[in-house]
């Protein structure tokens, strides 16, 4: 188990991080969702041991982990962080890079190895090609390659596709998180795209300013999130003032609502005018505006034109469960 208490850090007296404590269970993944500069980076650098924690302490299981001020080579055995530089050697071979890091008293099994792990980073081309003469993307492969080829027990992802290619990313992500999670491997990555975190992810942590707002089960929070900035952080919210709900018409409060959750009804329910549409393939994100003005996102089949009108209406159950959220009847803080 990682067990993270960090009472304060900051950088010559301007605090970065505040009142952080969670756990992660062995095998577990942990996600880190926020705005830039909300601290994310800063935290696994702080459990790597880039960063010297004076107010606070880190332990893996009875294990603490120490510090820059302690250790000489940053980081414990246990444990591997890919940054967003990827930290490679240019001037050798994606083989070499990945091989450096395998154990010397398993030379026999060196060439199967680095063979699963080009495989699994779809670099298989690329074996004898010089680091250099790659792409970012691909150097980024070689990099998640070459920290699973030093086997940690917990892994630390810093924005971990950030370079890679969508169609590339979307099978990527697959195969590194099932991997870590069949072999084991606890996980904790920050990262702003959802798309890494809905599937994977366990337990999610929302930061803001170097605070933690929320942490809770991923999917429970998807579902119920606590303030528009929690529901932001995974796609298209809105805002909605009650009173324009008929059936919650003399509530005087707003209730958080994503763009898919919307149903379009031909006559009845929220009017709202077209103001204009963008395609996303599968479907349009429609912007509207109500008759008192409120601007909504939501989704439709097919394009509608600017100046349609369109009838909105929610489920009860998605409205009454946002609502109880909000009354404080479902804000259970999960040990991560």
């Amino acid at each position: 188990m990682l067990n993270v208490h960090i009472d304060s850090f900051g950088y010559q007296d301007r605090p970065v991080l505040e009142d952080i404590a969670f756990k992660v269970e062995q095998g577990g993944h942990l996600a880190l969702m926020g705005e830039s500069g909300s601290g994310k980076s800063t935290l696994l650098k702080i459990i790597y041991g880039l960063l010297h924690l004076e107010h606070g302490s880190i332990f893996w299981n009875d294990q603490q982990a120490l510090g820059p001020n302690f250790n000489l080579v940053p980081g414990e055995p246990y444990m591997k962080y890919l940054a967003q530089d990827f930290d490679l050697m240019p001037f050798t071979t994606v083989s070499e890079n990945i091989g450096e890091h395998l154990s010397v008293f398993e030379r026999e099994s060196h060439d199967q190895r680095i063979n699963d792990l080009l495989k699994l980073v779809e670099l298989e081309d690329y074996a004898k090609t010089k680091v250099k003469n790659l792409s970012g993307g691909q150097q980024q492969r070689v990099a998640i390659a070459r920290v699973l080829a030093q086997e940690p027990e917990l892994l630390l992802l810093d924005e971990p596709f950030g370079h890679i290619d969508r169609f590339k990313r979307t099978s990527l992500r697959r195969k590194l998180f099932t991997y870590a999670k069949n072999n084991g491997i606890t996980v904790i990555t920050a990262s702003h795209d959802p798309e890494d975190v809905l599937s994977f992810a366990d337990n999610t942590i929302v930061m803001k300013k170097g605070r933690v707002l929320v942490q809770q089960k991923t999917k429970k929070l998807y579902r119920n999130p606590t303030n528009y900035y929690v529901a932001s952080l995974f796609g298209e919210v809105n805002e909605v003032p009650m009173h324009l709900l008929k059936s919650y018409a003399k509530i005087n409060k707003s209730v958080l609502i994503y763009a898919h959750e919307f149903q379009i009804s031909k006559k009845s329910g929220l009017q709202i005018e077209v103001l204009q549409s963008y395609f996303k393939g599968s479907h349009y994100l429609v912007e509207g505006q109500e008759q008192g003005g409120a601007t909504l996102l939501f989704i439709s089949p097919k394009r509608l034109k600017p100046g349609d009108t369109a009838f909105l209406n929610v489920s009860l159950e998605t409205i009454n469960n946002r609502l109880q959220v909000e009354q404080g009847t479902d804000t259970e803080r999960t040990s991560v």
